[in-house]
Order: C-alpha cells, then sequence, then structure tokens
C-alpha cells in the first residue's frame, strides 16, 4: 500500500515512524507546506519523498490528512474532488461535524474516512512525532455508514498497524464527547497557565514552588495556537456547553469554601473521585 500523510507534525510523523515499522506501507509519501518541516521529515526518514498534494492523491491508495482541522475542512472538497474510486482518504482531526457536514452530498464522499485517533503530546513538528504514540489508544470512527465497506477496511488497517483500539459514533456525538474529555482540558490548561502567569508577574515564586501535580495539570497549556484555535472555532458549540458546565462545578466548590461548608466540599471531592471508575 502507498501512503500519503498530508502534514507531517506530531501526528502525521508519528503515524509514519508506526506505519514505516509495522511495514504496511510499501512508500511513504508527504505533503507539507513548511519548507523547514519537509527538511526535516526527509532526515529523520519519516516518509520516503515529500511531494504536492496532487502528486500524493496520484501516486498513493490512502492518504491521511494530518493538518488543523481547519486546512483538513479547506483541502478535503478538493482531495475528494480528485479521489479514484480505490482510493481511501482519512482524516485525523479533533473536531469532526463542521469537516464532515459539508462533504455529506459529494459524489465522492464513500472514499472518505472520518477518524480522530485520541493520542497527542504537547508538542509539535516533525522532532515532536514519537514512535508508539498511537499504541493502545482509541481511534474514534465516525459516520461509517456514509464510507465504503473497501475504504472503512483500509482504515481499520491502518490503525491497527499503529495498535490503536476502535470506537464508532456519529459525529456530532464525536464533538460533544470530545469538548469534555479533550478540548475543555486544553481550556482548563490555557487558563490555569493564565493565572499562574498573572501570580507571577505580581512578584509571587510560583513556577519555582510547583510540584508534579501543577505540571501535569497545566502541561496541554504548551499546546499551539495554530493546532488550538481551528479546533476550538469548529467546535465552539459543544466547548462553550462543557465550559458551562465546568464553570458551574467551579463555582459549587467556590460556595463550599465562602460557607465555609466543609462537609458538602469533601463530598464534592469524593463525587470527582469516582473517575478513577472511569479511567
Amino acid at each position: 500500500m502507498r501512503i500519503s500523510i498530508v502534514g507531517l507534525g506530531l501526528i502525521g510523523g508519528s503515524f509514519a515512524i508506526d506505519l514505516r515499522k509495522a511495514g504496511l506501507a510499501d512508500a511513504l509519501l508527504g505533503v507539507e507546506t513548511s519548507g523547514e518541516h519537509a527538511r526535516r521529515a526527509l532526515e529523520m526518514r519519516l516518509v520516503d519523498r515529500v511531494v504536492s498534494l496532487p502528486e500524493a492523491m496520484r501516486d498513493s491508495d490512502a492518504l491521511l490528512l494530518a493538518t488543523p482541522v481547519d486546512a483538513i475542512a479547506a483541502m478535503l472538497p478538493t482531495v475528494l474532488d480528485a479521489a479514484r474510486p480505490d482510493q481511501t482518504v482519512i482524516d485525523l482531526g479533533s473536531a469532526k461535524l463542521r469537516i464532515v457536514e459539508p462533504a455529506r452530498g459529494h459524489v465522492n464522499r464513500a472514499r472518505y474516512v472520518a477518524a480522530h485517533p485520541m493520542a497527542g503530546t504537547e508538542n509539535a513538528g516533525p522532532d515532536a512525532a514519537l514512535e508508539g504514540l498511537f499504541r493502545g489508544k482509541t481511534v474514534l470512527l465516525c459516520d461509517l455508514d456514509d464510507s465504503a465497506p473497501d475504504a472503512c477496511k483500509t482504515a481499520l488497517e491502518i490503525f491497527h498497524a499503529v495498535g490503536m483500539k476502535f470506537e464508532f459514533m456519529a459525529s456530532d456525538q464525536h464533538d460533544r464527547h470530545a469538548a469534555y474529555v479533550s478540548h475543555l482540558s486544553h481550556v482548563a490548561a490555557y487558563a490555569l497557565s493564565l493565572a499562574v502567569q498573572t501570580e507571577e508577574k505580581a512578584g509571587y515564586a510560583v513556577p519555582r514552588l510547583a510540584g508534579g501535580g501543577f505540571a501535569s495539570t497545566v502541561r496541554l497549556a504548551k499546546s499551539s495556537p495554530e493546532m488550538w484555535v481551528p479546533i476550538f472555532r469548529h467546535n465552539r458549540e459543544q466547548v462553550l456547553k462543557s465550559i458551562e458546565a465546568f464553570s458551574e462545578r467551579l463555582q459549587a466548590f467556590k460556595a463550599c469554601l465562602d460557607a465555609e461548608d466543609y462537609k458538602k466540599l469533601e463530598a464534592l471531592i469524593r463525587d470527582a473521585n469516582q473517575i478513577r471508575d472511569l479511567l
């Protein structure tokens, strides 16, 4: 199988590493708009060649779209226009509905599989690519009834090759769930980072006092705006709902402290502890 990866950053580069190791691809082609990222991807042997998008469409059996979601949404109609009857197009974006909806009526919609691998780090670019990033993680596959059986089979082969587990859902369900388990985490990390930096500017030695808990909580605040602003824009309504729900819980904690109601505060924490049963 000849596979093209559009976008050679953390996600695309990590797929390249594991697909090469798995031996699934006879050739790995890359599409990358950043000249520096393209040069580095070739140095790291993430891909065999860096080509244009039209060349990738012509020369590959499957394409993985691993750019920010706004770029995926912009390129998908053009990619589907050129898709062959035996070709599979897979998008790896973190928000789905605004990508999937415009493609619903496309004559080549069946060649397209909407997916979201639930894995990543706060880093970006080819040097962020990691071997084994996806092993044991879950990929959310959306609206598979709209995808051709052979396209679904190809997508499953690719995700199986990098060691992923599968979950299936509609794209609107995906966006609702992703808002809570992924997107809200980033909002909270960014907000915490800003709050801490405000304290530091006021003369408090916050970073020097911080322990492992703070570091793990705020890690996501290092994630780039180039990736996350488009995600928040694409999934705006669901992210707003998740922020509202989170704000209500924050206010509940504040109310307990305002009232010095430590019994209720303990109950809130014990309820929160039940997350152990979900993870």
